[in-house]
């Protein structure tokens, strides 16, 4: 089978067994497309034990736990560092924050249009597809990408 078909074919049950996980339809949809992504990446190493979809809620479930342990830790930093008060704080995050519009700001199109679409609009990935004229998939696709571009931004 081809992975569009894996996709077309269950992408709606894994996005309502991340969203019964999570309660958060924007998280949900995060945690779809990263599990396709992987799911791609992967399906050479898929053996068939289990079918296709039991595989994919397996990956999804993986990746959506691990998002989760992440804002955990987010979450759970130490008071000091969570203060309101804190100017180094602020100035950091600041800094940080103009950091990744520089970065974004020397994307090529379309990743910084749709990585704006997605994180400022807080549009789903059918209507950034629906604008651009193309699938889903096709921007849960172009929005890791970008996402991607934007941590080597980061990371240099």
């Amino acid at each position: 089978m081809e992975f569009d078909e894996i996709y077309k074919s269950h992408v709606e049950d894994v996005y309502k067994y991340v969203l019964s996980l999570c309660g958060n339809a924007y998280v949900a949809e995060d945690v779809t497309s990263d599990t396709f992504l992987k799911a791609m990446k992967a399906i050479k190493s898929f053996k068939g034990d289990c079918s296709v979809r039991v595989w994919l809620c397996q990956i999804a479930k993986n990746t959506y736990f691990n998002y989760a342990k992440r804002k955990k830790f987010m979450t759970e930093m130490p008071e000091e560092m969570q203060s309101d008060d804190s100017v180094e704080v602020k100035l950091a995050e600041k800094s940080q924050v103009m950091e990744i519009h520089r970065i974004l700001h020397r994307l090529d199109e379309p990743y910084k249009e749709i990585f704006s679409l997605r994180v400022f609009s807080e549009l789903s990935f059918a209507e950034i597809g629906a604008l651009f004229g193309k699938s889903d998939g096709w921007a849960r696709v172009t929005f890791h990408r970008a996402k991607n571009l934007l941590k080597e931004g980061i990371d240099q």
